[in-house]
């Protein structure tokens, strides 16, 4: 669709959803995404829209500034790396021992191997990056759970998953994806929330959208912000 502001011409991809508020997204590869509830009236939409003008136009300058380039990881120093939803700085450094250490914006890999061996600094950094995986989400799985009162504990897996950040097995037993990891807390804790809320409804109904509603008000804003994290890493 599209949307045009004085000199202005706007290509857009309009989403109708169960949803009460109308919701402006800008991905890194410049693509807008317009969500709103169902049977809204156009004239809304454009002024909503006529509204958001100047916002847009910084998303869309900013993006073009800063566009990722894709190239291919060397895992050397220099290199940034998302860990819950912050950038840090690849520090490659040679030690006696082994050991990834977090610190100040900074994921410093110590290695007893040359700081130019690639391929041994990747073996190092997915090794620590699967550790914090389980510390974290155990961690948040544990607490989110525990605010749904099943009489069965469901317990989650983790599963590569090409476009999706969860699902789960006949309505009991949720997967995470892994690249979860990159994402900030309350992202986790949305997708554990969402795919929670499948063991009482199966469909994407009103029923269950009110049911997210009422487990995490504010899913509707995270649920954009992992959007856009997923458009920059997948």
């Amino acid at each position: 669709m599209k949307f045009i502001f004085g000199t202005f011409i706007y290509d857009y991809q309009r989403i109708t959803q169960n949803r009460k508020t109308l919701s402006l997204t800008v991905s890194p590869d410049s693509s807008i995404t317009l969500k709103c509830p169902d049977n809204i009236d156009n004239e809304k939409i454009q002024l909503f829209l006529q509204k958001k003008w100047f916002w847009l136009e910084k998303q869309l300058s900013f993006f073009k500034q800063y566009q990722r380039k894709i190239y291919k990881r060397e895992y050397i120093s220099g290199e940034g790396c998302l860990y819950l939803g912050r950038q840090y700085k690849i520090v490659i450094k040679n030690s006696t021992e082994d050991k990834v250490v977090l610190t100040r914006g900074q994921l410093i890999v110590n290695t007893r191997r040359q700081v130019s061996n690639s391929s041994y600094n990747k073996k190092l950094i997915d090794e620590w990056f699967l550790n914090r995986i389980k510390v974290v989400f155990d961690d948040r799985f544990s607490e989110i759970q525990s605010k749904f009162g099943y009489h069965d504990t469901s317990g989650y897996s983790i599963r590569e998953m090409r476009r999706r950040w969860g699902s789960i097995l006949k309505q009991k037993k949720v997967l995470l994806n892994p690249k979860l990891i990159h994402a900030s807390k309350d992202c986790i804790d949305y997708v554990i929330t969402h795919e929670l809320c499948h063991r009482k409804y199966k469909n994407h109904d009103k029923r269950f959208y009110k049911y997210l509603q009422e487990k995490y008000p504010r899913w509707e804003k995270v649920k954009d912000k992992l959007e856009i994290l997923g458009s920059m890493i997948y």
